[in-house]
């Protein structure tokens, strides 16, 4: 054989054994990298020791819960019930929840006998005659005073009301600049554009960038609120002011005024119909975080809603203006709603738990 084709053989062996080596490198290397892919990266990461995906922790959000009331026996008696329920959800009992510290904004001007028991800031209230009998316009005035004064850990506000039993923790529900808040369906800015244009000029944008919100339940940017509160509070003043706009949003003015203070700044809600329920008319609990006992709940020995008049079993708010519930209120008759039913089991554990209630 000549050199030439002896080459020509051990070329052609070579080449054969390089293939093969590279096909059994393809079947037992791992794959390599993709570099790039059109999906978003998971949050999942894989532990190369055990091989099971471990989830990165979401980083927390904390939201301060703030609720403003006066010195009334009406408002403290709903203070500390809700206040209650708070300390049961939030903090340690939410179990590394996002609700953070909480505050009721005492709107009298000085303390009271509550002060020891609920953690409280005592804003000082409207000079007299300015709220021309509509004590709720010392609410925007009283949180503008809270926002420059106390010293705030939290980055977003929970504004609730006392007479809010939470049911569950509430995670942070704002997103994105956004904030997060209940629709009323009585909020109808369309509906009265012509009176709200003084309030919301034509170069702010479309009436339909006003939420139909109120301040309440709302979870906002601090930094948000900060620049919402002051207007806010003007524009409740100058709502009042005005006959036209007083007549047409009575007893939900401010909540009006709310919801264009957050307009005017450029603060968008997403709109949560499951954060709160209002009972009688709502009638379960479901994946709610909120029972709202605003309204009357009237009911005949049969379970029917007798809305409107006074039923042979009822829970009303307003029947203690002056006295506080006593403990162990009555549970409702057999078929009224669970919604009723949880809020006075609610109402009744708290009364039960927190110490010298009624002393």
């Amino acid at each position: 054989m000549s050199f030439s084709k002896f080459f020509k053989t051990l070329i052609i062996i070579f080449s054969a054994s390089l293939i093969t080596y590279n096909a059994i490198l393809s079947f037992t290397a791992s794959p390599l990298k993709q570099t790039s892919s059109p999906f978003p990266k998971s949050t999942t990461q894989i532990d190369p020791i055990i091989k099971m995906p471990i989830q990165r922790p979401r980083k927390r959000r904390m939201f301060h819960t703030a609720v403003t009331a006066s010195d009334s026996v009406y408002n403290g008696w709903q203070c500390r019930v809700m206040y209650y329920w708070f300390k049961r959800f939030g903090g340690d009992g939410g179990k590394g929840g996002e609700m953070g510290g909480f505050t009721r904004i005492l709107h009298s001007g000085k303390g009271d006998g509550l002060m020891d028991e609920i953690p409280t800031f005592v804003a000082k209230p409207l000079p007299a005659g300015v709220d021309q009998g509509y004590i709720v316009l010392n609410r925007p005035w009283a949180f503008v005073q809270w926002l420059q004064q106390a010293d705030i850990k939290e980055d977003y506000i929970l504004m609730a009301e006392p007479d809010h039993i939470i049911v569950k923790p509430i995670p942070n529900l704002s997103r994105d600049g956004l904030g997060a808040a209940f629709p009323f369906f009585y909020i109808e800015p369309k509906k009265y554009e012509s009176i709200l244009r003084k309030f919301f000029p034509f170069e702010k944008g479309p009436i339909s960038n006003i939420d139909p919100i109120g301040n309440s339940p709302v979870i906002v940017a601090k930094k948000s609120l900060k620049k919402i509160a002051p207007t806010w509070m003007n524009i409740s003043l100058g709502m009042k002011k005005d006959p036209e706009s007083d007549k047409a949003f009575g007893w939900v003015l401010e909540m009006y005024a709310y919801a264009v203070a957050s307009a005017t700044h450029g603060v968008k809600n997403i709109l949560y119909k499951d954060f709160m329920i209002q009972p009688p008319w709502d009638t379960e609990v479901g994946n709610k975080y909120i029972i709202h006992y605003t309204y009357g709940c009237d009911y005949d020995m049969k379970g029917k809603l007798t809305y409107g008049k006074i039923g042979q079993w009822r829970f009303d708010k307003r029947s203690y203006t002056n006295v506080l519930p006593p403990r162990n209120l009555s549970l409702p008759p057999p078929g009224v709603p669970e919604s009723v039913v949880t809020l006075v089991k609610m109402v009744n554990e708290a009364t039960a738990n927190i110490p010298n209630w009624g002393a």
